[in-house]
């Protein structure tokens, strides 16, 4: 048959087949093109077939606006809102969750707050209107509306990263000053005594408790903290390199301990671009880390796996099951590749 407005009659170009037009083109009755399109499954296997192939022909589409407002619809979706795209963690939490989603037959519908509340927001309630199933979301920088503010009901919701005192929702963390605590003090027991941090800004839960790690190695090993070492305006690889630099070339510092991915990527550029070399650890590991002379040494935390185990309380949730505690946090492992002795 011959799809309406193929030759110009019809419904036209412009307009979309409808399940009506499933329907004569199939020569079933609507409720029943209703019933095979909503996924029901006792449906007679020949009428399934010519409804397959209307559909087909026609290039028909659920309408998810007009299914989303009957009671019990699902439209096997999950949202995630993450910081910022460019950056590789947040890639890796991406296929965590992207991962386990596919397997349990849902698409992950990814948006980026860019560390503003308000872009957060918005993006938020652009999802709730898009009737997601579930939401896992890593806060913003920046304050962002209360979530008992947002609209009702909200789904199930998994804060990653960083935590959030919305009771309605489970937290996934790293052990960030645990990380923080045991490379600090591998630099320390390597022989250094000035020690830069360099960070983004404190107000970033993960940086604040990284902070909070190094300045206990230092208190541990008896050495003082001097707040001239302490940098936290590195926001991205190039700011990092110009404290980086900054540091190295003064001779204030023997050893950096370098916050996140960024600032450990800004940290080389400025030993690259001849800055003096001076040890290394970072927080967060990063493709290549073993490949240069020697290995950058980096605290790694699992960040796939947070994404699973988020993807995993969410679709448990929305299944009606609640075995998972409110707050989890995952472990971190040193990983010692060369970059942490003095003087490599």
């Amino acid at each position: 048959m011959i799809a309406p407005g193929a030759n110009g009659d019809g419904w036209g170009m412009s307009s979309r087949p409808t399940m009506n037009d499933v329907a004569r083109e199939a020569g079933v009755a609507l409720k029943t093109v209703s019933r095979f399109v909503n996924g029901e499954t006792n449906i007679d296997p020949l009428l399934g077939d010519r409804i397959a192939s209307a559909i087909a022909r026609l290039g028909y589409r659920r309408n998810l606006s007009a299914a989303s407002i009957r009671p019990g619809w699902s439209s096997k979706t999950i949202g995630l809102v993450i910081s910022d795209l460019a950056n590789p963690y947040y890639a890796n939490l991406a296929r965590g969750v992207e991962r386990v989603a596919a397997a349990a037959g849902y698409m992950v519908m990814t948006s980026s707050s860019e560390e503003r509340g308000s872009l957060h927001d918005r993006v938020v309630d652009r999802m709730l209107d898009q009737r997601v199933d579930g939401l896992i979301v890593v806060p913003p920088r920046e304050t962002a509306r209360d979530w008992s503010l947002f609209p009702p009901p909200i789904p199930p919701l998994v804060f990653v990263d960083r935590p959030n005192e919305f009771r309605g929702g489970h937290v996934i963390l790293a052990d960030n000053r645990g990380g923080a605590k045991r490379a600090v003090g591998q630099l320390i027991q390597g022989g250094a005594q000035r020690i830069a941090f360099l960070g983004d800004s404190l107000d970033i839960y993960t940086i604040r408790e990284r902070h909070a790690g190094y300045l206990d190695a230092l208190d541990g090993a008896g050495v003082a903290f001097d707040p001239h070492l302490s940098v936290d305006v590195a926001h991205t690889a190039a700011d990092a390199a110009r404290s980086a630099t900054a540091l190295l070339s003064g001779g204030k510092v023997d050893a950096i301990f370098a916050a996140n991915n960024r600032s450990t990527f800004g940290v080389l550029r400025a030993m690259r671009d001849g800055a003096p070399s001076a040890a290394l650890i970072g927080f967060d590991d990063f493709e290549g880390a073993d490949l240069m002379q020697p290995g950058v040494s980096v605290v790694g935390q699992n960040v796939t796996e947070m994404g699973e185990l988020a993807a995993t309380i969410v679709l448990a949730a929305i299944a009606g099951e609640s075995k998972y505690p409110r707050v989890t946090t995952l472990d971190t492992v040193l990983m010692l590749r060369g970059s942490e002795i003095v003087n490599a």
